[in-house]
């Protein structure tokens, strides 16, 4: 089973930084996009940076310049490291990441899983 745990959410005052983390586990064999999606009350989830697993990446517009994704395949790892934070920016964050898995031999599926979701609020 695999499962995607998200960390590294809280309180903080605008302009200030949060690094969020995203640790995939379980039966993996191979994990191509990963991302991190913001829904905020009463607004459609939407994206807000994605990467490849060879590192390309994308950002909504409204982030690009103070948001930066990086992941270590090693390690099946995804992070978003957040600066100069706006009171818009306060969300329920969730990681999000296509996942291959073994289902039998030499037989592989890719599936999309989602975390659990970290808040951030920014505040003063």
């Amino acid at each position: 089973q695999v499962q995607l745990v998200e960390s590294g959410g809280g309180l903080v005052q605008p302009g200030g930084s949060l690094r969020l983390s995203c640790a995939a586990s379980g039966s993996i064999f191979s994990i191509n996009a990963m991302g991190w999606y913001r829904q905020a009350p009463g607004k459609q989830r939407e994206l807000v940076a994605a990467i490849t697993s060879g590192g390309i990446t994308n950002y909504a517009d409204s982030v690009k310049g103070r948001f930066t994704i990086s992941r270590d395949n090693a390690k099946n790892t995804a992070h978003l490291q957040m600066s100069s934070l706006k009171p818009e920016d306060t969300a329920v964050y969730f990681c999000n990441a296509d996942i291959v898995v073994g289902v039998a031999a030499l037989t592989f599926r890719a599936s999309e899983y989602w975390g659990q979701g970290t808040q951030v609020t920014v505040s003063s």
